[in-house]
């Protein structure tokens, strides 16, 4: 279900509407967009359009404009709607130049700038030493800016830097010096816009989803956390999970709702470095409630006589993902991660108490299937049925 529904939806449940606003990385792509297209025609841009991946447009307007003849900067300051977040406000700046290639063809260099964090450790999404933007972003970025190039029948090479003066301050009120990002923010996003996070609207649009599948006649729910889990499993097993309902962090209270309307069967899929919450018994998995990952990730690798060194290694981790590659270099990820299914499953179950079956599937980028509960295999039956294909 697209963004813009589930907050149409809400609407015409009797909540107010609630406005989405746009990443950084969206306001990343439209400035580089602005200044590329200043810099190869000579036309002065006020306002710049850019397309989402979430397939809603953005207008954004511009600002700090400074042409030089081989460079061209400009600014699109972050609205991030009715879920402002401590990048709200920030001034996101894009300079695009010229750079010289060995042959002339069309190429597009990004790099981060002033108050953009670099990458330290391994197990991000992007490789030590790069700026921090992310690849979603950066696809962004290179289709726009490759759209003006096409537009101005230019074909060699740009090089676009992104910045955020206030950057290196706000980075410290964000988790990038805990996960080694190093020297301010990160440019983030995967649909491009950022959607509503009040709370209450959040778990009214989870329990309108859940009623409307209910009322379609279907005793069983596919659940995930967010955009990850949902493109994990159709990209994995074909399976459109965007048919069905995305809970957020509200894993507890989305197990309280299908309890409550009659679901005989849930099905929870997700990222380890979310779920791994759930096996300590961590119903709302945000990291404001709770952040225990590597303590939990080491205590199960005790469980399964993961050596004390390697154990050690996994508590100063900075992403799961690395924990996961330290637990395949032992030669325990499997029955590690079997027993954390064993223990997430646990405690849906019990949030459930005895009147919802629970089924859980765990992912990694790296990885992708770490492992699965023992009724999971059931739901590929279940979900082609549903679609009619083959999964």
């Amino acid at each position: 279900m697209p963004s813009y529904m589930r907050v149409k939806r809400s609407r015409e449940a009797g909540h107010s509407e609630m406005r989405y606003g746009f990443t950084t990385g969206s306001c990343a792509a439209a400035a580089a967009k602005a200044a590329a297209y200043m810099l190869l025609t000579g036309i002065v841009k006020e306002k710049i359009t850019i397309e989402t991946p979430k397939g809603i447009s953005y207008t954004a307007e511009l600002l700090e404009i400074d042409r030089r003849e081989t460079e061209v900067s400009c600014a699109v300051v972050k609205d991030g709607g009715d879920d402002p977040d401590i990048t709200t406000g920030t001034w996101i700046y894009a300079k695009v130049s010229y750079e010289k290639q060995e042959e002339q063809k069309l190429a597009v260099r990004i790099d981060g700038g002033a108050g953009i964090g670099r990458v330290t450790c391994p197990g991000l999404d992007q490789p030590v030493g790069s700026a921090a933007i992310n690849h979603v972003p950066r696809e962004m970025i290179e289709k726009e800016v490759l759209e003006v190039c096409r537009l101005a029948d230019y074909s060699g090479g740009l090089r676009i830097e992104i910045s955020a003066p206030e950057g290196e301050k706000l980075a410290e009120r964000t988790f990038n010096p805990r996960l080694g990002i190093v020297g301010g923010i990160s440019i983030l996003g995967t649909s491009g816009i950022v959607e509503p996070m009040s709370s209450q609207a959040i778990l009214d649009t989870i329990k309108i989803e859940l009623r409307v599948r209910r009322e379609e006649g279907f005793d069983y729910v596919a659940v995930s956390p967010g955009n990850y889990g949902l493109d994990f499993m159709k990209k994995t097993y074909g399976y459109d999970l965007d048919r069905s309902v995305k809970c957020s962090n509200f894993i507890g209270a989305t197990i309280d709702m299908a309890v409550e309307l009659g679901f005989q069967r849930l099905l929870l899929t997700g990222h380890i470095g979310k779920l791994i919450k759930v096996a300590g018994g961590i119903m709302n998995t945000h990291s404001r409630e709770a952040d225990c990952r590597m303590e939990l990730l080491a205590a199960f690798s005790v469980r399964e006589q993961v050596d004390q060194e390697m154990v050690r290694r996994i508590l100063d981790c900075a992403t799961t993902e690395e924990a996961v590659c330290l637990l395949e270099e032992s030669g325990k990820r499997k029955p590690v991660m079997e027993r954390i299914v064993e223990r997430i499953n646990f405690y849906l179950e019990n949030r459930a108490e005895g009147k919802l079956k629970t089924d859980c599937i765990v992912y990694a980028n790296g990885f992708g299937e770490l492992a699965r509960s023992k009724g999971a295999e059931e739901w590929f039956t279940l979900l082609e049925r549903e679609q009619g294909q083959q999964i």
